[in-house]
């Protein structure tokens, strides 16, 4: 089975962490740096994640503040 691209790994994880109640609106997701760690990738693909999170609604992206639950995410 081919291994899952980084980038949807950390979306299928953030979405299923806000799905569970692990994460709730308003939580601050991890800075890119530690995105990068924990998942062992370079910024690009952990950038694109919440890129793709934030356009569908799951998160909130504030330049210099960081990315956090959006208050009203998808159900």
């Amino acid at each position: 089975m081919p291994r899952q691209p980084v980038y949807e790994q950390v979306i299928d994880d953030v979405t299923a962490s806000i799905r569970s109640g692990t994460l709730k609106p308003g939580d601050k997701l991890p800075s890119i740096t530690e995105l990068c760690e924990q998942y062992r990738a370079s910024a690009t693909p952990i950038r694109l994640a919440l890129r793709i999170l934030d356009e569908r609604g799951w998160i909130e992206v504030h330049q210099g503040k960081g990315s956090f639950v959006a208050q009203s995410p998808p159900a």
